[in-house]
């Protein structure tokens, strides 16, 4: 008999089954008592009437792993229609001590710092499993988002010789005798690849050695990018992502389903347009309705960012809003700049429920454009010359965007602390487990 998901009970009530996981919980009764099973997908409810199988039971801890085989039967009060009755019990392996919070109660009920320093066991609870689940859907329709747009996934290295802003914020590396870095993204090949490809994108961890202690920023996370030639300018970029998260979400509520029920999760709604406003419009709406004066503020804060989210809320009636022209300053030297008004670049970001959750815009394709940036910044040619030289041989029109699965996920969940979406984050502090 081959082992089932307790998932699949449902379409085998009346048959032999066979299960493997966890002891979640077990709960005796006057009557009846109730092993529930936990396994990689979600949880099984084991009927136990004989005794010497109860008394066994009774005396293993919670954690223990176990294989249970009997039969599927349809009743409706069981979780999911269907319990095991008649069972045969086998005992994996059993737990030196017990885990350090109850994983059978409906959320942890404990502080961060406890939850991650026990992520190996904290993780298993139901509702954190969910999250990753929630994340792994959201990128398998990135994935087919852009697969069937003849987008091709590429792998690209993540010890650069450079650093892809142009920065000080990268995490030195001692390679053989020769300073590296961790990468900041993969910026620079994907726009190279453009001319291989056309097409890219990647999922990939990307490094920021930025000393920051607050909710929203991470070290190292999973960055989805992608990078497509021949573009009208930046819109293009973006009416490709916007059809990109409406795919992410579709593909979500199919291979995530019970996660998403557990989350109680609501997805919000993706127009076929999401609404946009320029940079410096936006600055005029914030100051009219703020009092503030942000003449010569090359960027939004992060009060801002929740401001215009109400705004478009309010306005639109849209979760997401795309602010576009960003001043020069505040963006990378191989951003293009805004016909007519060089001060502003064809770059945009997308503010999801007040927040900041993708950056993009339209790049600089002409090599004379490149060195003639660099040197309006007072960088280098010398460690850009790899990828410069993409640009010497021809290049089109082109851009790109990046964002993190770990703060898309933690908008859509309404998490207020990001290290709550990664697996095992690193922060400021931490570099374990």
């Amino acid at each position: 008999m081959a082992r089932i998901w307790s998932t699949d009970l449902a379409e085998h009530a009346g048959q032999q089954v066979e299960l493997a996981g966890w002891l979640h919980r077990f709960r005796q009764l006057s009557r009846v008592s109730f092993l529930i099973l936990r396994d990689g997908k979600g949880l099984a409810q084991i009927v136990i009437e004989e005794p010497a199988l109860l008394e066994q039971l009774a005396a293993l801890p919670n954690e223990t792993v176990l294989r249970v085989s009997g039969t599927a039967v349809a009743v409706a009060q069981a979780p999911g229609g269907v319990e095991v009755h008649d069972p045969v019990v086998e005992v994996i392996s059993v737990p030196t001590e017990p885990p350090p919070f109850e994983l059978h109660r409906p959320t942890l009920g404990v502080q961060l710092p406890t939850l991650l320093d026990n992520a190996a066991v904290a993780l298993r609870h139901p509702r954190q499993r969910a999250i990753f689940r929630l994340a792994a859907a959201s990128v398998a329709g990135y994935r087919a988002a852009l697969q069937t747009q003849d987008f091709v996934e590429i792998f690209t290295p993540k010890i650069v010789a450079s650093a892809t802003e142009g920065g000080a914020n990268v995490f030195p590396v001692d390679y053989f005798g020769q300073t590296a870095y961790l990468a900041q993204s993969p910026q620079f090949y994907k726009q190279m690849l453009v001319g291989v490809y056309e097409r890219v994108f990647e999922v990939g961890p990307v490094f920021r050695a930025e000393p920051h202690a607050t909710p929203r920023h991470l070290n190292q996370y999973t960055s989805l990018d992608f990078e497509m030639g021949f573009v009208r300018d930046h819109t293009t970029v973006m009416e490709t992502l916007t059809g990109v998260l409406r795919q992410m979400v579709e593909t979500a509520r199919e291979e995530a389903a019970e996660s998403i029920a557990l989350l109680n999760l609501t997805f919000p709604e993706i127009p076929a347009s999401i609404p946009s406003i320029h940079f410096d419009d936006a600055q005029r709406l914030i100051e009219r309705a703020t009092g503030e004066d942000l003449t010569g503020e090359p960027d939004l804060a992060p009060a801002h960012e929740r401001w215009l989210g109400e705004w478009a809320q309010r306005e639109h009636g849209s979760d997401f809003l795309y602010v576009t022209g960003y001043p020069t300053v505040k963006r990378p030297f191989y951003t293009y700049l805004e016909p007519g008004r060089p001060e502003f670049t064809n770059s945009f970001d997308l503010i999801f429920r007040g927040l900041e959750l993708v950056t993009g815009g339209q790049r600089l394709h002409q090599y004379e454009d490149y060195v003639a940036a660099l040197d309006a910044r007072g960088l280098p040619h010398g460690p850009f010359e790899g990828y410069l030289a993409a640009f010497r041989h021809g290049m089109p029109p082109h851009g790109g965007c990046a964002m993190s699965i770990e703060r898309w996920v933690a908008r859509l969940l309404g998490i207020q602390n990001i290290r709550e979406t990664i697996l095992f984050p690193r922060d400021l502090t931490r570099l374990t487990p």
